[in-house]
């Protein structure tokens, strides 16, 4: 039986072809197998290209791509691959088969070259995940395409026989697996999985799709090493298309004031949203979201108000309201003209090929007219913020949205819900979730919800509690208004996805570290090494960022910061928590307070800080400026 080993590092993956002409593929990771030998193949209308195969030559090249993305988890990117082509034939047809190990994962995809259009009937990629796995899933519901579900904790051979949405999470031994697809356009559909008792098929949405020749498939990508390596990685972008934007200067990351969450009239009364920008812009948040509701008699005038006061206005849609050029003409064209800085385009629930055409679409006539989009009620991000660095967020989890305050509700998510999003959706790609709402009927401290602006990452972070709520928080509002949204750099300090979560996430110089926990009160270690780290990583990120990071001063801009006694640079820590015996959690959560304190650590050290029940803390991070006085004395 013919076998191709393709290796680099600690990854190898080893393509056969049986005697009956059937590919597969097997992954493994230092030694240990990781997925098992799957299947691969398609069928074409005009060919059966999974069996009967023929090996035609392989050819091999070196990928290097240094890109900046606008958004994410860090701006500055360098993605570093092999790449094999493994070309094989059935009956004159040809099946390219593209491999890629690099940036610590691997990803695989088929071309396919004929003489017209190409019709795909069917694709056999499956993965085979060792059955003993720990597994994290989310139900894809009814084939909704809204990817609103809680995700189920059980292992890869006892999981239910149902469909599954991207990412999936698989622990195999001391190894993690995160399998995904990335590089989507209208060239194809959306795919998930279906677990059969055996494999994890791909299964895709429409009797078939079609594009002309050659056909190039999304990637089918697996991030595969520790769990930090899952949490931090950017694999996802680096394998999608480069950016067709060329000026990015008006994209603008930022926090957005949404009054529909807590007050759905609002959206109606232009007088109420006028309230809204002004606590935005008090707040120094530099957008409102006007929801469903507002009217065109009167949005050119709010957003003339919001503009006078530093405030940039986005505006709901139906995406049936803006589905033909027409619409993006007579529609986003006047919003644009308005002022308005961004969509958000709503009920996009769809996987298929046809909604990829619409997607690429309105992507396109809003790149065009310098409007940023939010897309909501739909699909995952699969690298869309690398190709088109407008695209904010998309909502595709079940958010605040599902926890609104009602007389009697009980909580509907477990706190392992908001840990197992740390480590699937949000490493998929930005996620509105619409954090920080105090008085949501949740199960989780106010120390966790307030954490949860540093643990989820999203490109506009709608803040969609109350005024009055947020007023009576004046601490957690403090760092709300100070919070940046997108980040130069991520750590995952430590975790687990159904026990806590403790993330670092750098912006210029400061850095904030969000924690979360599942279960009984204990106290969390947070260990400082990565605050040693901080020099070197930012400089090259700096390097590789370039003129998207003017501003971030380098740690070679430095003289020197304070220092302790054994040399390791002081930083001053900045500590938002739960207040000492308040557990924070129930049906009536507006009651749960939030303390902060102020303390000296040191880089390379730790912090012990305990947590109540399902409880959490952020934590703000600033280099100690030099004593002048030890300056001139040395």
């Amino acid at each position: 039986m013919p076998k191709w080993t393709l290796s680099d590092d600690d990854i190898e993956v080893a393509v056969a072809l049986s005697a009956a002409g059937e590919l597969t593929l097997e992954v493994r990771h230092a030694g240990r197998v990781v997925v098992e030998p799957s299947r691969l193949g398609l069928r074409a209308a005009h060919a059966d290209l999974s069996e009967g195969l023929l090996f035609g030559g392989l050819t091999a090249r070196r990928v290097e791509e240094p890109y900046i993305t606008v958004t994410g988890k860090r701006r500055a990117h360098h993605y570093v691959a092999q790449e094999w082509t493994l070309t094989f034939t059935r009956a004159g047809e040809r099946l390219d088969l593209l491999v890629r190990i690099g940036g610590g994962g691997v990803a695989y995809r088929y071309a396919v070259p004929w003489s017209g259009p190409v019709t795909v009937c069917e694709e056999i990629s499956e993965y085979v995940v060792p059955a003993h796995a720990r597994a994290v899933l989310l139900p894809y519901e009814n084939g909704r395409s809204d990817y609103e579900e809680i995700h189920r904790h059980t292992t890869a051979g006892e999981a239910e026989r149902i469909l599954y949405g991207y990412p999936s999470l698989f622990q195999v031994d001391g190894t993690w697996l995160l399998l995904t697809e990335s590089d989507l356009d209208s060239g194809y559909a959306g795919s998930r999985l279906r677990f059969d008792g055996r494999a994890y098929r791909l299964d895709l949405p429409d009797p078939y799709v079609t594009a002309a020749s050659p056909l190039v498939t999304p990637w089918r990508a697996m991030v595969v090493g520790d769990l930090a390596a899952v949490v931090e990685s950017d694999l996802v972008t680096s394998l999608a298309a480069p950016s067709r934007v060329e000026d990015t200067s008006w994209i603008r990351p930022g926090a957005a004031a949404w009054s529909w969450w807590s007050d759905p009239p609002s959206t109606r009364d232009p007088e109420e949203q006028r309230r809204w920008v002004d606590f935005a812009a008090g707040n120094g948040w530099p957008y409102v979201l006007a929801d469903a509701g507002w009217h065109k008699d009167w949005m050119p005038e709010l957003i003339a108000y919001a503009r006078d006061k530093g405030v940039g206005v986005w505006l709901w849609s139906h995406w049936q309201h803006v589905d033909t050029e027409l619409e993006h003409r007579e529609k986003l064209a006047l919003w644009k003209e308005w002022g308005a800085v961004g969509v958000k385009i709503d009920f996009t629930e769809s996987d298929g090929q046809d909604r990829m055409r619409w997607f690429d679409s309105v992507l396109a006539a809003t790149a065009r007219l310098r409007l940023m989009v939010v897309f909501h009620g739909g699909t995952i991000p699969r690298g869309t913020e690398r190709t088109w660095p407008h695209f904010m967020t998309a909502e595709a989890v079940k958010g605040a949205e599902w926890i609104k305050p009602r007389p009697g509700k009980r909580p509907l998510y477990p706190a392992t819900h908001y840990l197992s999003l740390a480590f699937t959706r949000n490493v998929q790609g930005p996620m509105d979730f619409t954090p920080c709402t105090f008085t949501a009927v949740r199960d989780i401290s106010a120390g966790f919800e307030l954490a949860l602006s540093v643990i989820f990452e999203s490109g506009i972070q709608h803040f969609a509690d109350g005024i009055d709520s947020y007023r009576r928080r004046p601490e957690a509002l403090r760092l709300l208004s100070e919070v940046p949204v997108a980040w130069d750099e991520t750590r995952l300090v430590s975790g687990d996805p159904a026990d806590h979560v403790v993330l670092a996430r750098r912006s210029g110089e400061e850095w904030y570290v969000g924690a979360g926990t599942a279960g009984e009160p204990r106290t969390i270690t947070v260990p400082l090494a990565f605050l040693d780290e901080t020099a070197g990583s930012r400089t090259a990120g700096s390097q590789a960022a370039g003129d998207q990071t003017a501003g971030d001063q380098t740690a070679g801009d430095r003289t020197f910061g304070e220092r302790s006694a054994a040399g390791r640079e002081e930083w001053t820590a900045e500590i938002w928590r739960d207040a000492p015996g308040d557990q924070g959690v129930g049906p009536e959560p507006p009651d749960d307070r939030i303390v902060t304190e102020t303390v000296t650590v040191t880089a390379g050290g730790k912090l012990d800080l305990p947590v109540a029940r399902n409880g959490g803390f952020t934590v703000r991070l600033r280099r100690q400026a030099p004593d002048l006085d030890k300056v001139i004395n040395q």
